[in-house]
């Protein structure tokens, strides 16, 4: 990937000994981020085309995702996360012929059939005089059913996207980014290594967050920021709640070197985000699918519109069909491992309008919409972004297809599991007709059930990136009745 290869050239040779990399092991300048991706670009075997990726957030992650841009192989990243069945069915389906691994993690793909290379980077030598071969990246993710399906970007879409992105949250060489999210994630891929080596900024991995996603037990938000004293961090609204909720616990703000914090991934509760401005956060909510080269839209730096997920980037099309999202330009992905790209305009499944001023708003996915008996439809995001505006809320599901009416699922903050505990049935439906009272009547879940942490991840109600399982979510409604699910199980 030519790109990469003449950035990190530049960085190399006109800043050596700036700071490029930091994790809590190590802090890498310029110079020795290039050096040591030329060397273990080098050991990349010849008949390893494809390699998986198996490592925590960190230096290492990144410079092995730089050595398999810069040596033109396929790159699959391998989330820590998936189980062994899923990281079984990733290797068989995408032909992986080696998976570098941390040594820590070696044993645990030691039993997939494929070779294994230790990810060691302590080693240095001369950059590549040109890139190899072409570089592509296939994205996995978990979602809430089935087998994991791969999405395939190459070198045209992955460059395309560092260079709007970078234009779009004018990032610069004086940018130190935060990275906080799972490297595997196409979009932390691009803001916390691509777009940095870009523009010659600093980066810093957080690796404890990052594996905590999905348990709702996130710590240490506000200590890492006020630490590290960024200019721009990527999150996504579970991580935004809980860095929120420690900065009002504490009574402080968040540091003043934050210019632009994007927030993605799922919608952004309005509340939510009012509340990380009156602290401080610079939240800019955006929009984006793997398909599409993970951003679509986004509020850009002094240029947000509080309720939408900002303006598509530039060169980017977006058009809306039946209510549906529809994207096409040059971000598209070469398509799905083992069928054909697709023509666009790729329809997204999810519901939107675009306003008078082209700014993009996201009511929900298509095939999550529930019809009542009534027939009415709601999209159940739209009351979950609601509830979840409220600190004692650390996860929310809607369900009730076919049913007469609403009920919603809610998972509290360590904040909220107290008050939850101490309420009847009652209280928990004033709570949520309060929430709701902007909103139509039928759209007003008519039943609560308050689920602890511990019984929600038992039960498969979360996936391990953080969202509410939907088919668990609607199994669940459906039988109502398990007094294990109270709040002291």
């Amino acid at each position: 990937m030519q790109l990469l290869l003449d950035a990190l050239l530049r960085n190399a040779r006109s800043r050596p000994d700036a700071p490029a990399f930091a994790d809590d092991g190590a802090a890498l300048s310029h110079a020795a981020v290039a050096a040591r991706v030329a060397a273990l670009a080098a050991t990349l075997a010849p008949e390893h085309r494809t390699l998986g990726l198996l490592a925590p957030n960190g230096i290492a992650w990144a410079i092995a995702q730089l050595a398999c841009a810069c040596a033109g192989r396929t790159l699959v990243p391998l989330p820590t996360f998936f189980s062994m069945a899923q990281l079984a069915h990733v290797v068989r389906d995408a032909s992986i012929d080696c998976i570098l691994a941390a040594p820590a993690l070696i044993e645990r793909v030691s039993g997939c059939g494929v070779d294994v290379q230790s990810l060691d980077i302590s080693a240095t030598a001369e950059l590549l005089p040109e890139a190899a071969g072409r570089f592509a990246q296939v994205i996995y993710t978990s979602g809430s059913t089935g087998a994991p399906k791969g999405v395939r970007h190459g070198a045209r879409q992955m460059g395309w996207m560092a260079r709007s992105l970078a234009k779009a949250v004018e990032a610069s060489p004086e940018d130190l980014y935060l990275s906080v999210l799972p490297l595997p994630l196409l979009l932390e891929t691009l803001c916390a290594v691509l777009v940095p080596v870009l523009v010659g900024a600093r980066v810093r991995f957080e690796p404890r967050i990052p594996e905590r996603l999905g348990t709702g037990q996130l710590a240490g938000l506000a200590e890492a920021f006020e630490c590290h004293r960024p200019t721009m961090s990527v999150l996504v609204p579970q991580v935004l709640g809980a860095w929120v909720g420690e900065l009002d616990a504490a009574g402080i703000k968040a540091p003043a070197s934050l210019r632009f914090v994007a927030v993605g991934g799922a919608p952004v509760p309005p509340a939510l985000a009012e509340r990380a401005w009156r602290a401080g956060i610079p939240a800019c909510e955006g929009y984006g699918l793997s398909e599409c080269g993970s951003v679509v839209a986004v509020n850009a730096p002094g240029q947000r519109r509080s309720g939408s997920v900002g303006r598509p980037l530039p060169g980017i099309t977006v058009s809306i069909a039946d209510g549906e999202i529809c994207v096409d330009g040059p971000t598209l992905m070469d398509g799905y491992l083992g069928r054909e790209r697709p023509a666009g305009p790729w329809r997204t499944g999810d519901l939107g309008l675009i306003d008078a001023d082209g700014f993009l708003h996201v009511h929900g996915r298509k095939d999550n919409l529930i019809v009542l008996s009534s027939g009415r439809n709601v999209s159940p995001e739209w009351i979950e972004t609601i509830l979840l505006g409220d600190p004692g809320v650390a996860f929310c599901g809607i369900a009730g297809h076919g049913m007469d009416r609403l009920t919603a699922v809610i998972v509290p903050t360590a904040q909220g599991e107290a008050r939850f505990a101490a309420s009847d049935p009652d209280d928990n439906l004033a709570f949520i007709q309060e929430c709701c009272a902007q909103i139509p009547a039928h759209a007003v879940p008519g039943d609560c059930l308050v689920v602890s942490r511990a019984a929600a991840i038992a039960r498969g109600l979360l996936t391990p990136n953080g969202r509410i399982a939907r088919g668990p979510l609607n199994d669940l409604v459906v039988r109502r009745a398990d007094p294990a699910l109270a709040i002291s199980a």
